[in-house]
């Protein structure tokens, strides 16, 4: 077993004997130590192995305590009875198994190595040979060998320094076998403890911490926690971390302004005067030790700990004066008219530091406002209602500032959160207004020019300025009116009528300016509206104009009835009658009346002959005085059918015309019909004639005794004598090349040179037409790229002018041209 003494060797300091007792006493113990410069003796005395330089201080010499053997011994049966005492009941002492107490190996130790920690024996290694082995983690299972034992002696040995931070503890299990494997001992558990040695730092989990606290905390406020771990271990003085604050910076209001917990790493402010305003950070170095925070063998580590001091609203903004002033023209809005500058130490663009302002008198209507700058914190003192110079030449306000957060408790707000501005209205010239707009009177239509109607004046709302007011007309659109141009007197330039298309519901509307002479000039509009009352200045008209009716009465009647362009009362109801001169118009017609609008026109007597008849009305309107109107309404009298339609024929006979001018009309017809016929036959004639004339030979005249007709396209009875095989496309153009010289076809190039065609003459001569047909022939039969031999061919000749020529030359170019010497050689045809 193991026994770890630690102990601190003072400079000229004496050290006490070691004693080390257990259940067996001190039998059997020796002492190790970690230093090579110090020994300890069986008895327990440290000594010097050579000479040795103290420390100026302290020396740590860590001693430990090992059994140097520990036997496993198996008492025999014949053994136990040895020493048991008899009795009736034959007491027996059990068999018990070999165990192994814990083992304790230090960390790091330096050896040598293999050290050994254990020796195991088993009780029967003097009858039989006996192999001893390990099994477990750290033996045959990874990481391998770090634990060996001697398979003749049991002794049990560690390989290599030990590292509890990499594992902490070991479970070996112990095997004795005898020479042919057999089990001779149950396995025994050995169990090893890496005993800690502090050799790890603590470790901040952070290098840099940030935390922050209000200004103006009291004492005791909770700021931040540092946490440190050390991998040593923490049941013991090795991994027991403590806490302490090695420097604060700036070392002001106090150089401790902050304390930290030295168990839980907590960081609160142990001093009073936080103030963001003149300190808005601190940095504070922690340091982190082990050995429960032993400074003098413990091991160290530290953090830095950057505490922010935040703002609260501790300081009212303060106008930087007194007193503001601006200057306003009338009439305008949304004019900044007065700056406002304020001072708050808190931080900027925050709650605590952003102005609001407050108008708090001198601005009973509301006139202005003031609205924040955000980049400046400046107030903005903004018109948002016009101001009149007439009514105030200026205005004087008082204004307040407060923050946009409340201030902090115990905070009072300053006399310079108020302050005072003077705004100065200057006079501008403002255009002159229509008190009454839009202005409406009413009179009757038809007064007559020149009647005064009402007087539109304006009022310039300048007192102050000495000016005159000049009107004209902007908007007349009938140009009925007239304006006084000094008095706005409104008089009428034509006779205003209901009735016309200006008129709009009764009203007419006219507009008109007012304008002042100041500098610069400036200008109002009134709009005057006249309701014109009707009179009865329009006579009805009768509805409709046209009309048609059957021949015989009873069958259909004509609704009639009137239109008035007056309204009520001076309309309906009508009256409708017919005139006594002409005395046929109440013989042959009768109106009857329906209701107050509308009235039915027939016929009085059986029967009245086809025709269009002028009937004259008269209508009369219930106006005061009543109007009437003489309208003549247009009716056609036609036959008709049993249903009471006019048909076709008699609706012609309606428009007037008797039997015989309609059989003259179908005549007429007929005769244009024919002719139109006739002159398309005429026309058909002399296109098939000028057709035949194109050509040079007649059929009938043809010498040759029969017409053959081709599917394909070739030579006459002339060219029959043609092979097909030439028509055909050409593989190559060696049978072209050698090709003699005949009939060719027309998409074929030709290979030789071009055939030159005669040239028609400059001045022609009757005589030479002859052999300059004859030449063409030749040079078109010598073409292989020209038609077959049957085809028509064009000349380019014109001959001599008519009447100088004569064509008697072709009776003598044979039968071909014999068609062609009757018509224009002058014989018994001509």
């Amino acid at each position: 077993m193991f026994l770890r003494v630690q102990y601190v060797f003072l400079h000229h300091t004496c050290v006490p004997p070691l004693k080390f007792n257990n259940c067996a006493g001190n039998k059997g113990v020796r002492y190790e130590t970690n230093s090579l410069d110090f020994k300890v003796r069986v008895d327990g005395t440290v000594y010097a192995a050579h000479h040795v330089q103290m420390p100026s201080k302290q020396l740590i010499l860590m001693v430990t305590a090992v059994r140097l053997k520990a036997v496993l011994e198996r008492s025999s049966v014949s053994e136990i009875h040895s020493r048991s005492h008899q009795s009736a009941n034959g007491l027996r002492r059990q068999k018990r198994d070999w165990v192994i107490p814990p083992i304790n190996v230090p960390e790091n130790s330096r050896g040598p190595f293999p050290q050994q920690l254990v020796r195991i024996r088993s009780d029967k290694d003097k009858e039989i040979h006996i192999r001893y082995s390990i099994t477990g983690v750290g033996a045959d299972q990874p990481p391998m060998e770090v634990f060996s034992i001697d398979p003749v002696s049991g002794r049990m040995y560690v390989t290599r320094p030990m590292d509890r931070e990499e594992r902490a503890s070991y479970h070996l299990r112990a095997h004795a076998v005898d020479m042919n494997g057999n089990k001779v001992e149950n396995p025994i558990d050995l169990y090893i403890y890496v005993i800690d040695m502090n050799d790890n730092r603590p470790e901040f989990i952070n290098q840099v911490y940030n935390g922050s606290v209000d200004e103006g905390s009291k004492p005791g406020t909770y700021v931040m926690t540092v946490t440190a771990n050390d991998a040593d271990d923490s049941t013991t003085a090795n991994g027991m971390v403590r806490y302490r604050i090695v420097t604060q910076t700036p070392q002001s209001p106090s150089q401790n302004m902050f304390t930290i917990n030295s168990e839980t790493g907590d960081i609160v402010t142990v001093a009073a005067g936080l103030d963001r305003e003149k300190v808005q950070q601190y940095i504070v170095i922690v340091q982190a030790t082990d050995m429960e925070g032993n400074l003098n063998y413990g091991l160290s580590n530290t953090a830095t700990a950057i505490i922010t001091v935040t703002d609260v609203n501790d300081n009212p903004p303060e106008f930087t004066t007194s007193t503001y002033s601006g200057e306003v023209p009338e009439n305008r809005v949304e004019v900044v008219v007065a700056n406002l500058t304020v001072m708050d130490r808190d931080q900027p663009h925050s709650p605590n530091w952003n102005a609001i302002y407050r108008i708090i008198s001198g601005d009973p209507s509301g006139h202005f406002t003031i609205r924040t700058d955000p980049v400046t914190n400046e107030g903005m003192v903004t018109v948002v209602k016009a101001v009149d110079y007439e009514m105030n030449r200026a205005f004087m306000l008082t204004v307040m500032v407060s923050n946009q957060a409340p201030l902090a408790s115990g905070i009072q707000m300053s006399f310079q959160s108020t302050a005072g501005v003077t705004i100065s209205v200057t006079d501008v010239n403002e255009a002159p207004y229509f008190p009454t707009n839009h202005k409406l009177i009413r009179l009757e239509e038809g007064v007559p020019t020149g009647t005064v109607l009402t007087t539109f004046s304006a009022v310039d709302p300048d007192r102050f300025m000495q000016q005159a007011v000049r009107y004209s007309k902007l908007s007349d659109p009938a140009n009925w009116l007239n304006i006084n141009a000094t008095n706005g007197q409104i008089t009428t330039a034509a006779v205003l009528d209901r009735e016309s298309d200006y008129i709009k519901n009764n009203v007419y509307e006219a507009t008109f300016l007012a304008a002042d002479n100041g500098i610069p000039p400036a200008s109002g509009t009134g709009t005057l509206q006249i309701y014109l009352i009707d009179i009865n200045d329009n006579a009805p008209e009768l509805l409709p104009k046209e009309a048609q009716i059957c021949e015989k009465p009873n069958l259909n009647v004509i609704n009639i009835t009137a239109a008035d362009a007056d309204i009520d009362p001076n309309v309906g109801p009508f009256v409708f009658e017919l005139p006594s001169v002409p005395s046929a118009v109440r013989k042959n017609w009768t109106i009857t009346r329906l209701n107050g609008d509308y009235a039915q026109l027939s016929l009085r007597i059986m029967y009245l002959e086809a025709g269009v008849y002028d009937v004259p009305i008269i209508v009369t309107d219930s106006g005061n005085p009543p109007l009437y109107n003489t309208s003549v309404i247009k009716v056609k009298v036609c036959p008709c059918d049993e249903n009471g339609d006019c048909t076709t024929i008699g609706a012609v006979a309606a428009a007037g015309l008797g039997t015989g001018a309609i059989i003259a009309i179908l005549i007429c017809i007929i005769i244009l019909l024919t002719m139109v016929l006739l002159f398309v036959v005429w026309m058909k004639r002399r296109e098939k004639e000028r057709h035949t004339k194109q050509l040079l030979i007649d059929p009938e005249d043809d010498v040759r005794d029969n017409i053959l007709k081709y599917d394909e396209e070739g030579g006459g009875e002339e060219d029959q004598d043609y092979d097909l095989s030439q028509l055909q496309q050409p593989e190559t153009m060696d049978h072209v090349l050698n090709k003699t010289p005949g009939v060719r076809r027309v998409d074929e190039r030709p290979i030789g040179a071009e055939p030159q065609y005669p040239i028609r003459p400059v001045i022609p001569h009757p005589g030479d037409i002859g052999d300059f047909i004859n030449e063409g022939l030749r040079a078109a039969d010598n073409d292989p790229t020209a038609p077959p031999y049957d085809s028509l061919l064009v000349f380019d000749y014109e001959g001599s002018a008519p009447g100088t020529r004569t064509d008697d030359y072709l009776n003598d170019w044979g039968p071909r041209f014999k068609k062609l010497a009757d018509m224009y050689g002058g014989g018994e045809e001509d």
